[in-house]
């Protein structure tokens, strides 16, 4: 009997190419939603346990219905939960307030085993989750598949990580480098104008500085023109939000009858 592992490495080749990645950001505990998402169709879907209230159960039946689906799921959370959303089967992580090289190389190691052909990993090894197969896929293999499949995504939320966006990009094991322009803007003092020239200045300093490091640069991406610019600066891991889908639809269906799916 052949038992799948549910790790692949097929992302991570993705985010190297240079094909144009689109996903979504959903901070709902609602499995439900994210396994709509997938099978829509999204190249990934970020699970945002940063502003999100999602608790780790719910989380990995989240990465359930996604993996119905085999979409990419990547989940947002704090430094201290990679260990165990990794071990919930995540394809990855995307780390809030990277603000230097030294901290994405820490982020980095937390991601991989230590081996012995490289021991800077500090992932500590457990193969009975699900990420393991609850044991059946467990040991060598496990170690192996993880080593080569695991994504890690630095954010860049504020204009002293952009300054560095180039060294933070340089790290080995850091796949892409998300911009996130809410942040960024409040940090710069605009509050949430991102579109203020000052901050798409700076946007397009650590966009450029990203893709000249050789990593996949990423930022959200809400209209068509914004969709447009960050591509020409080399963008390609771009995402909308499930809420601002959902909540603009349902302003749209309030104001009037319009185009509907079947139900």
């Amino acid at each position: 009997m052949t038992i799948s592992h549910i790790l692949s490495p097929d992302f991570r080749q993705a985010l190297a190419s240079s094909r144009v990645l689109r996903g979504v950001f959903n901070s709902l505990p609602c499995p439900a939603i994210v396994e709509i998402c997938a099978q829509v169709g999204f190249d990934f879907i970020v699970q945002d346990n940063e502003h999100g209230s999602a608790n780790l159960e719910t989380t990995e039946h989240i990465l359930r219905a996604s993996a119905a689906f085999r979409t990419p799921t990547i989940i947002r959370c704090f430094e201290h939960d990679i260990p165990r959303v990794l071990d919930c089967g995540a394809i990855g992580v995307q780390v809030p307030m990277v603000e230097t090289p030294e901290m994405a190389e820490r982020i980095a190691r937390a991601t991989r085993y230590p081996v012995p052909e490289d021991l800077s990993g500090t992932r500590g090894c457990a193969f009975s989750g699900r990420a393991a197969g609850y044991g059946l896929t467990g040991g060598v293999e496990h170690v192996r598949r993880s080593q080569e499949s695991v994504v890690v995504v630095a954010m860049l939320e504020s204009s002293a990580a952009i300054e560095r966006a180039a060294e933070i990009a340089s790290i080995d094991g850091i796949h892409a480098v998300f911009i996130g322009p809410n942040d960024l803007a409040h940090s710069m003092g605009h509050l949430n104008n991102w579109l203020h020239p000052a901050v798409q200045k700076q946007i397009e300093f650590g966009l450029r500085a990203i893709a000249l490091a050789g990593k996949c640069p990423g930022i959200l991406s809400i209209t068509p023109e914004e969709d447009s610019r960050y591509q020409s600066w080399g963008a390609r891991y771009l995402a909308c939000t499930t809420t601002g889908v959902i909540t603009q639809a349902l302003l749209q269906a309030r104001s009037g009858p319009a185009s509907r799916g079947q139900y």
